[in-house]
């Protein structure tokens, strides 16, 4: 989720870098349906079973803009790679770009979160956080070690910083033996994992690392590759190709099957995912990225790494103080849990990307922000 405008668009034509700017527009677009997932959520007990309304119904699957996060961020991170023979620039400058991008807004969420869990309300279904928390959740080894969570959220962002280490052997792969190869080998890697898993203890041990989001994370790098390709296949098509049986298969088989087979399901998004991102970098469909870029989604999507780390203690501590001891849960509550919390979120978010997360994205080291500060210090003096 947190490779925001990772400022890979470099070299190109404006048209190039329009259509990438489309891609904040994902993000804001899926940090908002999260939000809405969580609203749904705490409005009709019972998940992964469907207890809402039937129009409402692909709100349960909040899991999913997390695996358009993962692809996004592959993307996001490999498209300067993509325009320089697949090389990084260097291991450190990349660490200390990504550490200095999602740390400080991280930590801070984190902070607020634990705040909100130890003097409001711990998230739904957590005890009150602990010491390990702290610990696991400020190392972004919450996947590896369990405690109780402070934040129902900022589990994909261990998962995503993990990923990263990653990068740098997909992208050597790709190097030596092309971006079939690499794809191939991670999802090779990948199955194996889930094949195994039901009969081997050790093995079952690994799908607590979500192992299909490093398929979804390479597809991601593959459809980077798209951004200088002249092909004229009909990407947005195929995207919608690709998605149908997936789609059908959930509506099919039901909420419970579905969620109990995330593994599957996100590995059989994975095409449909690369696919649609490299159809937007070409500005396919027109109408999709024509909202992409209208002035609210990308606003939103400027600040959506912020909306998704700090919107759920907002949601559940509204739920828990304003709603829930006066409506029961149901169709009226969720309605109004929308009103409330959608705004308060957004609005939230967007003060706290202003301190946080915005000046890292302008900023690309400790002396340029310190410097942009001393000048508008000088300025007000």
């Amino acid at each position: 989720m947190s490779a925001l405008q990772s400022g890979t668009t470099t070299g190109t034509a404006g048209t190039t870098a329009a259509r990438l700017s489309g891609l904040d527009g994902i993000r804001g677009l899926a940090a908002l349906f999260v939000v809405l997932h969580h609203c749904w959520l705490l409005s009709f007990p019972g998940f992964p079973a469907d207890n809402g309304p039937a129009w409402a119904g692909w709100l349960l699957y909040g899991h999913f803009a997390v695996v358009i996060f993962i692809a996004l961020s592959g993307f996001s991170l490999s498209v300067s790679p993509a325009r320089s023979g697949w090389e990084l620039g260097g291991l450190r400058r990349f660490a200390r770009r990504r550490a200095w991008r999602i740390l400080p807004p991280y930590w801070a969420a984190l902070a607020f979160s634990l705040a909100v869990a130890w003097t409001l309300v711990p998230q739904p279904g957590q005890a009150v956080p602990t010491g390990k928390s702290v610990l696991f959740y400020g190392l972004l080894v919450q996947d590896v070690f369990g405690s109780p969570s402070p934040n129902g959220a900022l589990w994909s962002i261990a998962v995503e910083a993990q990923l990263y280490f990653a990068l740098p052997l997909m992208l050597l792969l790709v190097r030596r033996f092309g971006a079939a190869a690499m794809l191939g080998a991670v999802t090779a890697v990948v199955v194996a994992v889930g094949v195994l898993a039901p009969h081997v203890a050790a093995v079952q041990v690994l799908l607590r690392l979500t192992p299909q989001f490093a398929v979804l994370f390479a597809v991601g790098v593959v459809a980077a590759g798209a951004v200088r390709s002249r092909g004229r296949w009909p990407l947005h098509w195929l995207a919608l190709a690709a998605v149908v049986p997936v789609i059908a298969l959930i509506v099919v088989k039901g909420s419970v099957w579905t969620v109990t087979n995330f593994f599957w399901v996100d590995l059989a998004l994975a095409p449909a995912a690369a696919l649609l991102l490299a159809a937007v970098t070409r500005g396919r469909p027109k109408p999709f990225v024509a909202l992409l870029d209208t002035r609210p989604v990308r606003k939103l999507g400027s600040f959506s790494y912020s909306l998704y780390l700090v919107h759920a203690p907002i949601v559940v501590s509204l739920n828990h103080f304003v709603l829930e001891p006066r409506m029961a849960p149901g169709v009226p509550r969720f309605l109004l849990l929308l009103s409330l919390a959608v705004p308060a979120a957004v609005l939230f978010a967007w003060g706290f990307a202003t301190l946080f997360e915005l000046p890292f994205q302008r900023h690309r080291s400790g002396a340029a922000l310190r410097a942009a500060m001393r000048e508008r210090l000088n300025r007000r003096g």
